[in-house]
């Protein structure tokens, strides 16, 4: 384990609102490790579009969970990155767990440039979050009963958001950890069409994959009120990524914690329970 004076230093936790930082927030706070969470209403805020709110963020933090919105492979990021990951070392910071892309070679040029701050740093290289489906817009598309993406029968081996926290957390805490690299994926493929089959299937009613062209995704994304940013993003991934090169699995969970990912079935099950998917869809309008 990290010695004691490391882990009495807060880890700022970038994103630390979002779906997979939260959940990392809450496992630190868990182990009663102290946590500062790195966000535009956090205190202090933190802000990527505001440099000025780098360095008070940082200021006494012993390591940090770095995470980019709205992901490493929009334009400008490598430049930012490494220039926050400097900062942090330079502020004191010692060790930096990295949540990249699998498959994304802007991605993979962030990582290099966070690595060259020097940083104890460890890559988690993520597929396809679970919870997309359960805490993103796409939501609205299973309570429609329809998921209308431009994936076509590509598979995805879909991981669960907790794993990836976990992994973080292991980074953050746990020198073993440091200068590995983990490509993280679920235990299994399915198609987005296998995908919904299985939500339908927990949630007890018909949830089906339509596939869409990338020009209609884009428009139904705007009219949901999805970022411009966010769909753009999603526009290059479904473009340039979901093309098979990240349709296989990976040992990176067991490597890193001892044991297999969680099963998309056993996210379905749970999801559903928690009723979810059971919720009335709002009504769509001009």
């Amino acid at each position: 384990m990290a010695g004691n004076a490391q882990e009495r230093k807060p880890t700022l936790v970038l994103g630390g609102t979002g779906k997979t930082g939260r959940r990392v927030v809450d496992r630190l706070r868990a182990r009663r490790l102290p946590v500062r969470v790195g966000s535009r209403t956090g205190e202090p805020p933190f802000d990527w579009e505001d440099r000025a709110t780098w360095a008070p963020a940082l200021d006494g933090v012993g390591s940090v969970y770095l995470t980019y919105y709205p992901d490493l492979a929009v334009p400008g990021a490598v430049e930012t990155a490494g220039s926050f990951a400097e900062l942090a070392v330079r502020s004191g910071v010692r060790r930096l767990a990295l949540l990249s892309g699998r498959g994304e070679p802007e991605a993979e040029r962030a990582e290099r440039a966070v690595r060259d701050s020097g940083a104890e740093l460890t890559i988690l290289r993520s597929t396809w979050f679970m919870q997309n489906f359960s805490e993103d817009y796409m939501l609205e598309h299973v309570l429609s009963g329809a998921i209308r993406l431009p994936a076509g029968d590509v598979p995805t081996p879909f991981l669960d958001a907790d794993d990836i926290a976990e992994v973080a957390v292991a980074a953050l805490t746990d020198e073993r950890h440091v200068g590995q690299l983990y490509e993280l994926t679920g235990p299994r493929s399915l198609t987005f069409a296998e995908a919904a089959a299985e939500i339908g299937k927990a949630a007890g009613r018909e949830v089906r994959y339509v596939p869409v062209s990338l020009e209609e995704h884009a428009a139904e994304a705007e009219r949901q009120g999805v970022a411009p940013e966010v769909v753009e993003l999603l526009t290059y991934l479904f473009r340039e990524v979901i093309d098979g090169r990240n349709a296989g699995t990976t040992d990176g969970v067991r490597r890193a914690l001892g044991r297999d990912p969680r099963d998309f079935g056993d996210y379905a099950r749970t999801t559903a329970a928690s009723g979810i998917w059971s919720a009335v869809p709002a009504p769509t309008g001009a």
